[in-house]
């Protein structure tokens, strides 16, 4: 979801689908849930200030309501690259790749050696603000581009970042805000769309499209 004219009828879309699946006796096992993007939050350093806009914190807070009662995941889009690239002066690379070995960021008693981590729990901040502080975060899209916006973007470093994520989660661990929830991550993406226009949007595959990898990562 993001801001705009249709983000209003999110709420009710869900709910709408729910009650269908509920109607045909497979909502039990059918889950329903709306995406977020970085756009939805008004601020998000440090982490604790993490905030929704004023124009999504409403709907947010419906559809947040929807999913609880439901027992859905809410899901975000979360890209330390575009944090990194966006303000490379501010924002190290170590700190982005999941290669820092010591806290980058202090938030109260909150450490961060990461990025990722810093980001998504901005999220679960900004959903205490508005009394939401229980709903289970997925991130369904993450990843990094190797190629189309030097020197940012590399080979080396979306090997780095995806590699280093997945054995972050597979660590076990939360993240700082909420150390006992264990991460449910997707990473973007399987292939290279060589059809979206040029630059680092058709370069965030593991694979090309001929389905030869553009690294390894196992």
């Amino acid at each position: 979801m993001t801001p705009g004219p249709i983000a209003a009828y999110v709420a009710k879309g869900i709910q709408n689908m729910i009650n269908a699946l509920t109607n045909a006796g497979i909502h039990k096992d059918i889950k329903v849930s709306a995406v977020l993007k970085g756009t939805v939050l008004a601020s998000s350093y440090p982490p604790s200030a993490g905030t929704f806009t004023n124009e999504t914190t409403n709907i947010i807070k419906q559809i947040a309501t929807i999913l609880l009662q439901h027992g859905s995941p809410m899901m975000i889009n979360s890209y330390p690259y575009l944090a990194y690239s966006s303000d490379p002066q501010h924002v190290s690379l170590d700190y982005a790749l999941f290669k820092s070995t010591s806290p980058v960021v202090t938030d109260g008693s909150y450490k961060y050696y990461n990025l990722f981590d810093a980001m998504l729990d901005a999220y679960h901040a900004a959903f205490e603000k508005i009394g939401v502080s229980n709903l289970t975060l997925v991130v369904s899209e993450t990843g990094w581009p190797s190629a189309g916006y030097e020197p940012y973007t590399s080979k080396l470093n979306s090997q780095a970042y995806n590699k280093n994520l997945v054995q972050h989660v597979r660590g076990g661990k939360g993240t700082p805000r909420r150390p006992d929830q264990s991460l449910n991550v997707f990473i973007f993406e399987m292939f290279n769309e060589d059809l979206k226009q040029a630059g680092i949007e058709h370069n965030f595959g593991v694979f090309y499209p001929n389905k030869k990898p553009v690294y390894p990562l196992f």
